[in-house]
């Protein structure tokens, strides 16, 4: 099975972006694991959660002021991707790490999808303390441009 492929052709079915983040959730589990999945757009100083594997804990829509931060400077404004391997990488980054840390997380993803020379948006896998290393964020690095027409698509829709 080829996951870029798998989820090149996912694009094409209808009710975009639906389709494309499914098997996107699928491919993530398999390739990387998480116990929590958000895909943030950029909007102006803001971020928007376009889609979310726990709608109860962080629902689709809900936006954050995080492009003024340091992890915004690093991940957004820099481009450059983020791992943190524990609680205190996680404490460093996100004012909502007690919520984070609640739903059993320790270690964090987060990779730009840069497009024209801009972030448009992140992808953000939470995992328990000391799961993720630089082996996992390569794999979703790797995906990472495969997301940008459901960011363009998301982008459209606001």
């Amino acid at each position: 099975m080829n996951d870029f492929v798998d989820l090149y052709h996912s694009l094409g079915q209808p009710g975009q972006p639906a389709p494309f983040f499914a098997h996107l959730e699928t491919v993530l589990q398999r390739r990387v694991g998480y116990i929590l999945l958000t895909l943030l757009a950029v909007d102006g100083a803001e971020v928007v959660r376009i889609h979310t594997s726990d709608p109860v804990t962080y629902p689709v829509s809900g936006r954050k002021p995080m492009t003024d931060t340091p992890w915004g400077n690093h991940v957004i404004k820099e481009r450059r991707s983020f791992l943190a391997r524990d609680k205190d990488g996680l404490r460093w980054a996100f004012y909502d790490h007690a919520t984070i840390e609640a739903l059993g997380g320790g270690s964090q993803i987060n990779v730009p999808v840069v497009y024209d020379g801009r972030c448009i948006g992140t992808v953000n896998l939470t995992h328990r303390e000391h799961v993720y290393g630089p082996e996992h964020l390569q794999a979703v690095e790797e995906l990472a441009p495969l997301l940008v027409p459901a960011f363009l698509g998301a982008a459209a829709l606001r």
